[in-house]
């Protein structure tokens, strides 16, 4: 009969798959509440958006978004109602504003 070891289990490591929420930041040129409200209403619809906050006062545009919701996508949303996106980030890293063709 063979023998049987007892060996410990290796470390847990905790799997993702990606599915970490990812926070995405924008500086966004708007001049007005209209302005504002026009990037709210897109994120608003924006499948995969957990959450967003939409500052007039601060020009900013921060979305936390599951795993599933890209970067250019959020981007691309953004870029649709017209206003000028002049910086942005992915989780701390800061990001092209250019969309691929």
């Amino acid at each position: 009969m063979a023998e049987v070891q007892n060996v410990p289990a290796p470390e847990a490591t905790p799997v993702t798959d990606g599915a970490e929420d990812h926070t995405y930041k924008f500086n966004v040129s708007m001049s007005c509440g209209g302005c504002s409200g026009a990037v709210n209403r897109v994120l608003g619809k924006l499948e995969g958006v957990k959450s967003y906050d939409v500052s007039l006062d601060t020009q900013t545009a921060t979305v936390v978004a599951s795993s599933a919701l890209d970067y250019e996508t959020v981007l691309k949303t953004i870029k649709k109602t017209g206003k000028k996106v002049n910086s942005g980030e992915a989780d701390g890293e800061v990001k092209s504003i250019e969309l691929p063709e």
